[in-house]
């Protein structure tokens, strides 16, 4: 499939011993700064256009910088910033490069609060500036903060509403520097708060600091931020006091999970990378429950809190069927499971014929699909041959039983993403030319005009790779039929939680429903959707229903599919060409506890999600759409 942009990966780390104590354990003060390193690189996947840093000193002396940050575009950007991190080191002896004590003191990065973050962009926004953790700063300590997040908010215009009726400015309309700006005004309201009551107390100087820094309560200020927040999201903060924490959105959305032992909390956006950068079991990672939070307060006590109260609950399913890492034990299963769901439709694509058919797979997040897939068919065809054995009317001479034992299914590894094709420096049919060869075949591997082709993949969303490299790559190995299958649902709506689907004309099924209704002289149904949609243009959010429902209601499953064939096949394919979708019961039934399927049913968790699939689709019918 064509890679889909995914927003974004967070990684954690609260030291919560001196850094003597690393030292002289682990051989390195440098502990917690390591293991921030391996938790972001384990999660790469999560994001390549940029990454970020952030760490805090706790108990600096005033004077003394307490808060750094360092950010990178590009995909070597973890590479980037930790190397100009550690370039602060270079010069120092060993003697100094161990003594915690001085580091302490003296080195920046030197600290026990640490904070980085991947990003994808999905709004189409890029540079440095847009790149994760945002600071807010402040002569108060307990005032600065830095903030970063796996979130697409779905209502940044309320949002920038609210904090301005409040007085404040933000310099840029973008839902990080709002929520930014917003927390970072609870948090500047609950530091007043206190330095008020220390004054009646008559408290001065230093002693203010501390009895601020003592008390504050991060809960009320996340409770007080985040009650209009609609959207996916995982939040991850931490102040110039020392304070720190995560908290998820109330729907589950996004993911968040979290260890702690007596010496160290790790929070990121999936649990093996944290089984694997602490070398602990999966029981001991625990998962943030939807609108809960996990903080560390300055002097390292952890506690859960419910920010917001749970909502209709639908973790994305997208994060299991393609952005998660699949070394996750559930998220490996899952993903057999989704293959081993799609033997009934195979087969029939295939007229049962399994012993010229030839099963593949796209690489590589279909892989494990294709695993599942396979054991499946084997379960399969080891019912058929003790059907055949138990059921025959006569004692089997050896030759038939032979015959019935040699049945087997045959799979093959037939494409290659052979290179990354740089296709951005060609023009017109040359870029084409290139696009095509992104993948390559194995030849030999299938009998020609013989064999069918049964190549899985993990989705199918704007349908552009199949087009322009995949089915005509295939058809050079001259199949009787080329049979395409999608371990995931047809994809019809865009997602407004952080991944890059926001265009009704990208999605390919959408495009093949526009053109059954307008072959079938059916074009009022899409001008009354459009009639509808823009009558409600200008309700409040809660109230606007998804009416792009009604195109696809005419039409099955099979009908779209076949229509997305004949919109995908190259010219010239000799082959058959099919398309087979993961039905989505199918996909309940695997993930059956992730549940967020609104990019293939429409049925978005939040108010405004409506909103914005509302708003996209009148978008394409006045710019687009044309009779």
């Amino acid at each position: 499939m064509e890679p889909l942009k995914h927003e974004c990966g967070v990684a954690m780390i609260r030291l919560l011993k001196p850094l003597e104590y690393y030292e002289q354990k682990y051989g390195t003060w440098m502990y917690g700064l390591n293991k921030l390193y391996l938790l972001m690189e384990k999660q790469h996947n999560r994001g390549q256009e940029g990454a970020g840093l952030a760490c805090v000193k706790l108990e600096a002396t005033p004077g003394e910088e307490y808060m750094f940050r360092e950010r990178a575009l590009g995909t070597g950007a973890i590479t980037e910033i930790f190397g100009t991190v550690q370039s602060n080191f270079k010069d120092l002896s060993s003697e100094k490069l161990h003594d915690a004590d001085f580091a302490k003191r003296n080195l920046p990065f030197a600290g026990e609060l640490y904070m980085g973050h991947l990003r994808y962009s999905t709004t189409g926004k890029s540079g440095i500036s847009y790149v994760h953790p945002f600071l807010r700063r402040n002569n108060w300590r307990a005032k600065n903060l830095a903030l970063c997040g796996n979130f697409n908010m779905t209502n940044v215009d309320e949002i920038f509403d609210r904090i301005t009726e409040t007085g404040q400015h933000p310099r840029r309309y973008s839902d990080t520097s709002i929520m930014l700006e917003q927390v970072g005004h609870r948090l500047d309201r609950e530091v007043e708060r206190l330095f008020r009551d220390c004054e009646v107390k008559g408290l001065k100087g230093m002693d203010i600091t501390h009895a601020i820094e003592d008390q504050i309560d991060l809960v009320n200020v996340l409770k007080t931020s985040s009650d209009i927040w609609d959207g996916g999201y995982v939040i991850c903060g931490i102040t110039g006091s020392g304070e720190s924490f995560s908290f998820r959105d109330p729907w589950g959305i996004r993911p968040a999970f979290y260890y702690h032992d007596d010496e160290i909390v790790v929070l990121a956006s999936e649990r093996p990378v944290i089984q694997t950068a602490m070398n602990v079991a999966g029981e001991d990672v625990k998962e943030l429950n939807p609108g809960e939070a996990i903080l560390v307060d300055k002097r390292g006590n952890i506690r859960l809190a419910q920010i917001n109260e749970p909502k209709s609950i639908k973790p994305c399913s997208f994060e299991r069927i393609y952005f998660s890492r699949g070394s996750d034990k559930d998220i490996y299963n899952e993903r057999k499971a989704l293959g081993s769901n799609l033997v009934q439709p195979i087969l029939k694509a295939i007229d049962n014929d399994l012993r010229n058919t030839v099963f593949s797979f796209i690489p590589n997040t279909a892989e494990v699909a294709f695993y599942g897939m396979l054991e499946a068919f084997n379960k399969y065809l080891n019912r058929l041959k003790m059907k055949k054995i138990t059921s025959a009317d006569h004692p089997l001479k050896d030759e038939e039983l032979e015959k019935i034992l040699s049945m087997r299914i045959r799979s093959e590894k037939v494409a290659i993403k052979d290179i990354k094709l740089r296709t951005f420096i060609a023009e017109g049919n040359t870029r084409n030319d290139l696009a095509a060869h992104v993948y390559d075949i194995t030849y030999g591997s299938i009998v020609p005009h013989v064999d069918n082709l049964v190549v899985i993949d993990d989705s199918i969303v704007r349908g552009t790779t199949l087009k322009q490299s995949i089915i005509g790559i295939l058809d050079r190995l001259h199949p009787k039929k080329i049979v395409i299958v999608s371990s995931s649902p047809q994809v019809r709506y865009p997602d407004y939680y952080g991944i890059d689907m926001a265009r009704m004309n990208e999605f390919i099924a959408f495009r093949a429903t526009v053109e059954l209704l307008k072959e079938r002289n059916m074009c009022n149904i899409i001008k009354e959707a459009y009639r509808k949609s823009k009558e409600q243009q200008n309700l409040p959010k809660e109230q606007i229903v998804n009416y792009v429902k009604e195109l696809y209601a005419p039409f099955t499953d099979e009908e779209i599919a076949a229509k997305m064939v004949e919109l995908l096949t190259p010219e010239g394919t000799k082959a058959k060409v099919e398309i087979v979708y993961q039905p989505l019961e199918g996909l309940h039934d695997a993930c059956p506890n992730h549940n967020g399927d609104w990019y293939f049913t429409g049925d978005y968790p939040t108010p405004g999600g409506n909103k914005l699939v509302n708003e996209a689709f009148i978008t394409y019918m006045e710019k687009v759409y044309c009779d």
